[in-house]
């Protein structure tokens, strides 16, 4: 039984990746994780929703099997509790420092919702993680933005995977639900970067293609240990699909 594990999934790259997990036939059952659920129906889907910051002490077997009356999850929540199955996670939490509200909540937000849930996806069984950083994460650097996600990815190296990715997209190209006046002029600006294929590391990449490369490489079974992923090698994996 394959499973896939998945948070983040009300944002730009989660919706995406969700849409891809779904139309995938490698995945048997995948379970999104979040403060609340879509308004989204597949039978290969089940939500879970709470106060991720608590999540190792949610009761996720009830909550799955509460989701079918006749039982038919009662399978899948035996094989995750014997380890009877292969799970990868998939995390694309994550705000803007304007939407958290202040600096502080969006560590909590980018950093500790990130790391607890991998952590509780590791105690369930995970071997393979993959987490949507940013490109110039760095844990030293002086701009704020990428140093959390510079040490988000540092603590995610010291949980243990089997398999840990990491993706670094640049600028988001994609039909986000709220406006961002900063990410806009750059979009604009650089858009055609896009259209002359120059500068693929640093050019906007699109939503669906950073989605569909975590899917891509985690159905790669060479792609071992710790890898991070940059946007321009998204970009080339999405050409060659």
């Amino acid at each position: 039984m394959n499973i896939a594990l998945i948070s983040g999934t009300s944002g730009l790259i989660g919706m995406q990746l969700l849409h891809q997990l779904l139309k995938s036939n490698s995945f048997d059952y995948i379970i999104s994780v979040g403060r609340r659920t879509l308004a989204l129906k597949d039978p290969k889907l089940i939500q879970i929703s709470g106060d991720l910051s608590k999540i190792q002490d949610w009761d996720w077997q009830n909550e799955i099997n509460s989701k079918s009356l006749g039982g038919e999850y009662q399978e899948l929540v035996k094989a995750i509790e014997n380890e009877n199955c292969e799970i990868s996670a998939f995390c694309s939490l994550g705000t803007t420092i304007k939407n958290a509200g202040s600096k502080e909540r969006f560590f909590e937000i980018d950093h500790d919702l990130v790391i607890g849930f991998a952590n509780w996806v590791k105690s369930l069984g995970a071997k393979s993680f993959h987490y949507v950083s940013a490109t110039g994460a760095d844990a030293d650097s002086s701009i704020f933005y990428n140093k959390v996600k510079g040490q988000t990815e540092q603590d995610l190296e010291k949980i243990g995977f089997d398999r840990l990715k990491i993706y670094q997209p640049s600028l988001l190209l994609g039909n986000r639900s709220e406006f961002r006046f900063g990410e806009q002029v750059a979009t604009i600006l650089m858009k055609p970067l896009v259209w002359l294929k120059l500068f693929k590391n640093f050019r906007p990449i699109y939503d669906y293609q950073v989605a569909k490369s975590m899917v891509i490489v985690d159905l790669d079974p060479k792609r071992k240990g710790l890898e991070r992923i940059s946007s321009g090698e998204m970009q080339d994996l999405t050409a060659k699909k």
